[in-house]
């Protein structure tokens, strides 16, 4: 998608030198994945705690019961 923006030319060629990125454009699209990746990751670590996983694969519980039953 072609986008006309009014960029600052000192923060371009700065993000440039800091993704090593040959062009704007992969410039940019390196910094707004990084953007997003780092949103999520932050959305990840709100949830820390919060979460409860009480699957048990079938495999373990049998792998369970037979200790138990050998016991």
């Amino acid at each position: 998608m072609r986008t006309t923006l009014d960029l600052d030319e000192t923060l371009v060629s700065e993000l440039m030198k800091a993704t090593d990125a040959k062009t704007k454009t992969e410039a940019i699209h390196l910094a707004m994945a990084d953007v997003i990746r780092r949103k999520k990751l932050g959305q990840l670590k709100a949830l820390s705690g919060q979460v409860n996983i009480a699957y048990v694969r079938p495999a373990q519980r049998q792998a369970e019961r037979r200790r138990r039953s050998k016991a």
